[in-house]
């Protein structure tokens, strides 16, 4: 009993650690931007923004997944104790990140006429694009750093090493946007992926490891299952990209340039508020999981802990989303926006069923069934895509919402299905109850706002909002002892 209370306690340690985390990086992200549109305006905004595409487009193609599938290697050797096996996967892991940080500079500079074709229709960007080849090469470098951390789970240096880096990046460039303007444009993003470089190597450099040499054999042999899963991984996520694309290709051509702006409003919100907490999850548990991947027992209890635990912290967070959602849209954006707010009413539903699945996939990571993991992706993405069109033809954006929640459902039974038939995969009572008793309190939040109005919808809303915080701090309190905790202090 008390090896799972403290099992749990870790799990929300890790969350609320790297939930701070992203809210401080959404706050410098704001806070950055707003100063960029003050000084560059609109059209500088806008060249930043394809600068930043160019770079991310590129990097998914070469980086070649090593953010993810190095955490499972370093997570595994770390898991086994042996310092000189932790030392040999370290040091295969920075060879392969620098020579795919390299190869990304490169294909940056040999193409980098073709991109600023790509990007801006001329040539006159090519330059600009030499240039920020060497933020390709140090993000990469950045990555191999906080994936030591990550697979190593130095939780507390990784925090350190993202707030730290973010807020002098964020001082640094300030004077230059503020002295240079758009020609800073360059120089900043040069300057921010330099000092994200060397405020996570300083961090890492606290790690003691052992020096050792490895040979050029060992070197192919450790890093071919590194670098073969971390293709796959990249693949999967060009396919998800690939997906949305046409997405809103079709919306566009359907429904208009203005509905495509709703749409990418409504999953920007989703994107940047809610995911915040899947990621600050993902940074330990895929660590945890991977050390314990050899074991289906144990991996099945990492899941349902998992599982139990991002539902007890979402449900109240997306209850609160959806009843107040209009007013959140208007903060953020304007009223020109409040008619997305049916489509978010749905996808919030979707993102319990997302919450489950997402605890469940990282099980083919962890264990590096990447085929397994692709096929998942490319039929999920698939029927995904499907519903999205099909619903939208004839609901609108409201359709698109239904089809992220109905799609969810479908890929929760199928990914559920798939890990129970390879690795004797099942969810416990406890999950099982938690998880039907918060979606049936969702749904019934939903049914209300679209059968009542005003006061009404709101009053018999903020009751549910209540039941259901009220469930998951009784839940949370016999997991990790909260009541316990707050009479000690």
């Amino acid at each position: 009993m008390k090896e799972s209370r403290n099992s749990y306690r870790n799990i929300v340690k890790a969350t609320s650690i790297f939930g701070g985390v992203q809210i401080f990086n959404i706050l410098i992200s704001i806070v950055r931007t707003k100063f960029i549109a003050v000084y560059i305006g609109p059209a500088g905004l806008g060249i930043a923004g394809l600068f930043l595409s160019t770079i991310n487009l590129v990097g998914s193609f070469t980086n070649f997944g090593l953010g993810t599938s190095g955490v499972k290697d370093v997570a595994l050797a770390n898991g086994t104790t042996n310092n000189i096996r932790i030392a040999r996967i370290i040091k295969v892991l920075k060879r392969m990140i620098f020579f795919t940080g390299l190869l990304g500079m490169l294909f940056m500079i040999v193409f980098s006429q073709a991109l600023s074709k790509l990007a801006f229709g001329n040539i006159n960007y090519t330059l600009s694009f030499i240039w920020i080849s060497i933020v390709l090469l140090f993000n990469q470098l950045t990555t191999g750093q906080l994936v030591i951390l990550q697979g190593l789970r130095k939780l507390n240096y990784l925090a350190k090493a993202n707030i730290v880096g973010s807020a002098i990046g964020l001082l640094l460039t300030f004077p230059i946007y503020y002295y240079y303007h758009v020609d800073g444009i360059v120089p900043s993003m040069i300057i921010a992926a330099i000092v994200s470089f060397a405020t996570s190597r300083y961090f890492s450099k606290k790690i003691i490891v052992e020096k050792i040499k490895v040979s050029k054999l060992r070197i192919y042999a450790e890093s071919k299952s590194m670098m073969i899963s971390g293709f796959m991984i990249s693949l999967s996520g060009i396919i998800t990209l690939g997906c949305n694309y046409i997405t809103q290709i079709y919306i566009s051509k359907t429904g208009g340039i203005e509905q495509v702006g709703l749409f990418s409003a409504g999953f920007a919100i989703v994107n940047t508020y809610v995911s915040l907490i899947f990621t600050a999850m993902a940074t330990d548990y895929y660590p945890r999981l991977s050390s314990v991947s050899k074991d289906n027992n144990l991996c099945k209890k990492e899941i349902n802990q998992q599982a139990e635990i991002a539902i007890l912290v979402l449900s109240p967070i997306l209850l609160i989303f959806m009843v107040f959602i209009k007013l959140i849209i208007i903060i953020l954006y304007s009223k020109k926006f409040v008619e997305i707010d049916s489509m978010l009413h749905w996808i919030a539903i979707g993102i319990l069923f997302k919450a489950v699945t997402w605890s469940i996939g990282f099980i083919f990571l962890a264990k590096g069934d990447t085929r397994t993991f692709l096929w998942n992706e490319l039929t999920g993405n698939f029927y995904m895509l499907c519903l999205t069109l099909v619903g939208y033809s004839f609901f609108g954006l409201k359709g698109v919402g239904i089809a992220f929640a109905v799609g969810f459902v479908f890929y929760l039974c199928q990914i559920y299905l798939v890990a129970r038939f390879k690795y004797n995969m099942s969810f416990n009572k406890s999950f099982i109850k938690i998880f039907f008793t918060q979606v049936i309190l969702a749904l019934s939040s939903v049914v209300i706002i679209n059968l009542f109005g005003g006061w009404l919808s709101y009053t018999l809303c903020s009751l549910i909002i209540i039941l259901s915080g009220t469930i998951s701090f009784f839940e949370l309190n016999k997991r990790i002892g909260i009541m316990s905790f707050i009479k000690k202090k």
